[in-house]
């Protein structure tokens, strides 16, 4: 077993992501974006995820969102903006949030005085998030933060986080892996079948087989499925660079703020975890509370 620490701000991580995945996974965000006309799920994540970037094109979204097919993404965009604005995807996420956290965690969480807490120290932490060269953070930064403190809470967690997943983005380009490859080597690695990510981010059979060739040849599969020691090292110094590279609001917080905060996320992501999906390939693993 290893004894090497979690890096803080994969640990932080992993305790607000299951907070901002409220916006996805819960049958009333489901329904805010049904309630506009979205047709499947697929249009209402793609449009709620990119709405604070406007009406983008969908090689925009493709680029951004970096490990999904082209044509998945096209299923749904620019059509959703012919059926609301973003603007209004916007608000409908935004309710969909606050209807799903009540349902999950009861107003009496989300009036108390530890939530409101967290949503202040959280809010710090999003304020020092890096911006700059990070599309998805900076668009989520812009926006009003709501004056309810558990909306507020999620507002930062998903400043949080945008900023973190550009931050990765920009480690997978660094080391030369392109979308479908990142994710074929992510799926070896922790350890998800292979047919379930390569279905739930829609690249064809030829289209995977393809990627895992291509780094059976760089000597980072061992086999289709397989990963090597090299490929390994390659996966870590990407996530690596993703915990350096959002480092920044934890080093702002400060080591005292910034385990209080721990402590305050950690209970609400144990409830919510539980709504995530098990099919769903996050790779979300909360860490140890003590």
């Amino acid at each position: 077993m290893s004894t090497n620490p979690e890096p803080v701000a994969r640990r932080m991580w992993r305790l607000f992501e299951a907070y901002h995945l409220t916006t996805y996974f819960t049958a009333q965000s489901r329904a805010a974006t049904d309630a506009l006309g979205c047709k499947g799920g697929w249009m209402g994540y793609f449009a709620t995820r990119s709405a604070p970037l406007g009406a983008a094109t969908p090689e925009l979204v493709t680029a951004v969102f970096y490990n999904f097919h082209p044509r998945r993404v096209a299923k749904s965009l620019p059509d959703a903006w012919s059926i609301a604005s973003p603007q209004r995807f916007l608000a409908a996420r935004l309710a969909g949030v606050d209807a799903g956290l009540r349902e999950l965690l009861g107003d009496g969480v989300l009036a108390g005085a530890e939530l409101a807490e967290a949503a202040e120290l959280a809010g710090e932490a999003a304020r020092h998030a890096p911006t700059a060269g990070r599309p998805l953070a900076a668009a989520n930064a812009a926006l009003p933060v709501p004056s309810q403190p558990h909306l507020a809470l999620w507002q930062a967690t998903t400043v949080l986080r945008e900023s973190r997943g550009d931050g990765h983005v920009a480690a997978l380009v660094t080391a030369e892996l392109d979308p479908c490859e990142a994710i074929v080597l992510f799926a070896a690695d922790v350890g998800i079948a292979a047919e379930q990510m390569r279905l739930w981010r829609g690249w064809s059979e030829p289209e995977w087989s393809g990627a895992a060739r291509r780094l059976l040849e760089r000597g980072l599969l061992d086999g289709e499925d397989r990963i090597g020691d090299a490929g390994r090292e390659v996966r870590s110094w990407v996530e690596e660079r993703t915990d350096a590279a959002a480092s920044a609001p934890w080093d702002a917080l400060g080591d005292e703020r910034t385990q209080r905060l721990a402590a305050l996320l950690a209970p609400l992501a144990e409830r919510l975890a539980e709504n995530v999906p098990r099919d769903v390939p996050t790779g979300l693993r909360l860490p140890a509370t003590r």
